[in-house]
């Protein structure tokens, strides 16, 4: 999620009076560990293009992110675009998908919103400085069409830096601007671990996980704190390479967040439970 409800219900004037390429955790893991001691090594794959282009297409139950429910419990279509220059390590892409947290938002604050859709742009560069150890900095813009209303606007700017050793990632981003709509929360952050471990002898089976923190600083024009809505999130999942482009999973998803800050309209996005998903490549 994004955007803290009650929190800028509380902002008053200021808040509601006027309110992996890019990974996500669930998102394409990182690579897995190679060929085990012992097995026969694999014939060597095809030379990389120098221009490639590549998507996929989800349906998830619901689209949560840093362990917070953006849609509102309800499922999500989503649909990611990405293309890499391999022999430099430039990348450029874009993510879209359907959302319900503003529109909710805004009727608790009293007024109207059709901002039912994020749609994300991101670029960076991706370079292995070691073997099977890969460096990956960038920028992402999260951006959220026909959301005039509020003040602050959700729109955010992070940067952010990874690094990737084979199935176990590290990576940590910058907000260098309001956060998600939370006023006077310039510098807030957010660092994960994730895993995403081949079961030997079972590739096809992916065990996923993540352990992150998302911090928020400043403080709001009528003195409260961001800092109490900041929380730690954890994942626990597996998914299933099915073949042809097609991969499907489940993960359960926790927070420690304050369930009073998080829930609209009697739902807390904060609470854990299970989401499942589907995906194809292309």
């Amino acid at each position: 999620m994004r955007f803290m409800p009650k929190a800028l219900l509380l902002a008053g004037a200021a808040g509601l009076t006027c309110t992996s390429l890019l990974v996500h955790a669930e998102d394409t893991p990182p690579p897995g560990p190679g060929p085990q001691p012992g097995t026969p090594a694999e014939p060597a794959a095809a030379p990389a293009p120098d221009n490639q282009f590549t998507g996929k297409v989800g349906l998830w139950s619901e689209y949560e992110y840093r362990g917070i429910s953006q849609s509102s419990e309800n499922p999500a279509l989503q649909l990611n675009l990405d293309y890499v220059h391999n022999p430099s390590g430039f990348y450029i892409g874009t993510f879209l998908s359907n959302i319900k947290w503003l529109e909710d938002t805004a009727a608790a604050g009293g007024f109207s919103s059709n901002a039912r859709v994020e749609w994300d742009i991101y670029g960076g560069w991706r370079h292995e400085i070691y073997k099977d150890t890969t460096l990956d900095v960038g920028y992402l813009r999260y951006e959220y069409p026909s959301s005039g209303s509020f003040n602050p606007k959700p729109n955010t700017d992070e940067v952010y830096a990874g690094i990737t050793w084979q199935w176990l990632n590290l990576k940590y981003s910058y907000s260098f601007n309001n956060t998600f709509g939370v006023p006077n929360s310039k510098g807030s952050d957010y660092i994960e671990a994730n895993v995403a471990y081949p079961i030997p002898g079972f590739e096809k089976l992916t065990l996923t996980g993540t352990l992150a923190h998302q911090r928020y600083k400043g403080t709001q024009p009528s003195g409260f704190s961001n800092g109490d809505l900041s929380y730690t999130v954890w994942k626990a999942g597996a998914s299933y390479d099915f073949g042809h482009n097609i991969n499907a999973g489940a993960y359960y998803k926790g927070t420690d967040a304050t369930s009073a800050l998080y829930t609209v309209n009697g739902k807390d996005w904060s609470k854990d439970r299970l989401v499942a998903f589907i995906t194809y490549s292309f």
